[in-house]
């Protein structure tokens, strides 16, 4: 009943502020706001009204399903009878059933994703002029990152099931210890491994732009492992720059659609707001934070585990061999339901972490450049100007237009 509770609570929460949101971005659509009447046109306004919108009605219906879904496993029987058809058909291999059950939700929670993500791609996002991606590349996608996550995900999920069964009381630490490294490593691995097969990585050859990231990098200070443009473009008219890797694997990405709209004085504002987020250890705090999470929320599966109604109250009896994937998968299918009310909290603090990379910006690049940038990419990636300051404080990682805009010519 609590789960039901937690779960209907969170479901009218988000459809109030999607309905919040919408009213809010119908009702602004024919104006663009003072700050921005002279730069943004009124189409490109409504455009990113009317892309907004969309957005969030398909996000709605993204979140019934998922609700169906969920029941469907739980309180409806799904994950029993899965259980059950498992240990029906592996009765002497309970630690395949295991991985076999764990491999088996994933898959069926991907195939449940997989029509709204095409239906995303290819009706959504053609239609406002964004998709580039053409059928075969987006099945090749989904086939590559399921061998991906096969090939890290399943290795993973065998030591804790282990550990679970063989290490005592103290299983969780060690699953931790286990997960940590493994974060680690993939964040070593993903620029230059993982991030390749999906995209063409070149280095920076437009000489005038590399020598000014060059020298703001001298500036402040930051060692990368190298300039790289990606060629974002093959899927999406979207554009962004980030950093990836860790320690010494170090990488700076542009989007060559970003490189292709902003001015170099406005690309070296975008990087060294970048630049702001490792200065303040932004991504340092994050990782750090996510390793707590990680290190309580295993501490509380641990103890969850051994509580029979646990697994009983979300609709599961499991048999010998079959505690550990079941703590496992029903832990990972409840716990959003009961942290989702913590988002408005996550989202305070990463604007928080924008408005100091926007300010470190201003100091090692010129405000007007980062502001220029920013409205350009407001309206190239038809991101609204007037979000429901409600919805904006719940979701939002970044600041208000208006807000984030009005600091910048502050300064």
């Amino acid at each position: 009943m609590i789960f039901a509770a937690a779960l209907v609570v969170s479901i009218v929460v988000r459809f109030w502020l999607a309905t919040r949101q919408v009213r809010h971005v119908a009702r602004h659509r024919d104006a663009v706001p003072a700050r921005f009447a002279e730069r943004v046109p009124l189409a490109a306004h409504r455009r990113a009204a009317d892309y907004t919108v969309a957005r969030v009605r398909l996000g709605m219906l993204e979140t019934l399903v998922g609700a169906l879904l969920l029941l469907g496993f739980t309180l409806f029987g799904g994950l029993q009878a899965l259980l059950n058809a498992l240990a029906a058909w592996l009765p002497d291999h309970p630690f395949v059933r295991q991985m076999l059950f764990v491999a088996a939700v994933a898959l069926i929670g991907a195939l449940v994703d997989l029509p709204i993500e095409w239906y995303r791609q290819f009706r959504l996002e053609q239609r406002f002029g964004f998709n580039r991606m053409t059928q075969r590349l987006f099945v090749a996608d989904a086939l590559k990152g399921a061998a991906i996550a096969a090939a890290l995900g399943l290795p993973l999920v065998a030591v804790v099931l282990w550990l679970m069964r063989s290490s005592g009381g103290l299983w969780w630490l060690w699953a931790w210890a286990v997960w940590v490294t493994f974060n680690l490593i993939v964040l070593v691995l993903y620029p230059t491994v993982i991030a390749p097969m999906f995209n063409r990585f070149e280095p920076l050859s437009d000489a005038t732009i590399r020598q000014r990231v060059e020298a703001l990098l001298a500036r402040c200070g930051f060692a990368s492992k190298g300039l790289f443009v990606m060629d974002g473009s093959r899927r999406s008219a979207h554009g962004n720059a980030y950093f990836t890797g860790l320690g010494r694997s170090k990488r700076i990405v542009f989007f060559d659609t970003l490189l292709s709209r902003l001015s170099a004085d406005e690309i070296e504002a975008v990087l060294a707001h970048e630049l702001g987020h490792f200065h303040h250890r932004h991504v340092l705090v994050r990782i750090v934070l996510m390793f707590a999470a990680s290190f309580a929320g295993l501490w509380l599966l641990g103890w969850l585990s051994r509580q029979g109604w646990f697994y009983q109250g979300l609709g599961v009896t499991p048999g010998a061999g079959e505690f550990e994937a079941a703590a496992l998968v029903l832990f990972f299918l409840a716990l959003p339901v009961f942290t989702f009310l913590l988002q408005p909290l996550f989202s305070w603090a990463s604007r928080r972490h924008e408005f100091q990379a926007d300010a470190y910006a201003a100091a090692h690049a010129r405000a007007q450049d980062l502001a220029s940038a920013l409205v350009k990419l407001y309206e190239d990636n038809a991101s609204t100007l007037t979000p429901d300051p409600i919805h904006s404080a719940f979701y939002d990682s970044h600041p208000p237009a208006s807000l984030r805009i009005g600091r910048l010519q502050g300064a």
